[in-house]
C-alpha cells in the first residue's frame, strides 16, 4: 500500500511540474498585432508571419535625451510591447531614465519583472527596499550595474552635476509600473499628473 501511494505521489509531483513550467515558443516571433488593445492575456495575438517586416524589429524610441523639465527632474521613455511590437513573447523590455541634476526617477515597482539597471553617463543612486524592509544601494558611475528584485520599491536619484542616463531592462515584456508617489497623495478631485 505504501508503494502505491509513493508511486501515486511521484506521478502527481511530475504531473504539477509538467504543468506548471514555461511552454516553448512554437514560432520563430510573434509580432504584436494591434498592440494598443486594451485586453491583454499573456502576450497580443501575433501579426501574420507573411506581413512581418525588418521595422517590427526596431526601436528608435531610447535615442533620444527625454525632457527632465518635469515635477521631479526626470523622465523615463519605455521600449515595451506596447511601443515596440517585436518584443512580444520574447520576455523582453527597455526602458531609457534621464535624470537631472537633483531629479528623482520617484519610488515605484515593476509587479511583473525584475529590473537591471546600466547608467550610461553620471552618476545615479540607485536602492530597493526589500520585504524586510532593509534598504540597498549604490552609487553608479557609467558601466555599472545594479539589479532590482521583481515587485520590489526602488528609485534613481542624481547625485550629480550633470544629466544622468541610465537604460534599465526587465524580464518581461509588460513589466507594469506602480508609482507610491501617486497613490500616496490621491484624493478626490485632485489633478493626477
Amino acid at each position: 500500500m505504501e508503494q502505491k501511494f509513493t508511486s501515486f505521489l511521484l506521478f502527481c509531483l511530475i504531473t504539477i511540474s509538467i504543468c506548471h513550467a514555461d511552454p516553448e515558443q512554437l514560432q520563430d516571433f510573434c509580432v504584436a498585432n494591434n498592440p494598443s488593445t486594451d485586453t491583454i492575456i499573456n502576450g497580443f495575438p501575433c501579426k501574420p508571419a507573411s506581413s512581418v517586416v525588418s521595422d517590427d524589429f526596431f526601436f528608435a524610441g531610447l535615442s533620444q535625451e527625454g525632457n527632465t523639465n518635469s515635477r521631479f527632474g526626470s523622465s523615463v521613455t519605455a521600449g515595451n510591447v506596447l511601443s515596440f511590437p517585436g518584443l512580444n513573447t520574447l520576455g523582453l523590455a527597455i526602458n531609457r531614465v534621464d535624470v537631472a541634476p537633483g531629479g528623482v526617477n520617484p519610488l515605484h515597482s515593476h509587479p511583473r519583472s525584475s529590473e537591471l539597471v546600466f547608467v550610461m553617463k553620471g552618476n545615479l543612486l540607485v536602492g530597493f527596499i526589500s520585504s524586510a524592509n532593509k534598504f540597498y544601494s549604490k552609487v553608479l558611475g557609467p558601466g555599472e550595474t545594479f539589479v532590482i528584485p521583481k515587485g520590489l520599491f526602488h528609485f534613481q536619484y542624481n547625485v550629480g552635476n550633470s544629466t544622468a542616463t541610465a537604460i534599465t531592462l526587465f524580464n518581461s515584456q509588460l513589466p507594469g509600473v506602480v508609482s507610491t508617489t501617486r497613490i500616496s497623495f490621491i484624493c478626490v478631485g485632485a489633478p493626477t499628473y
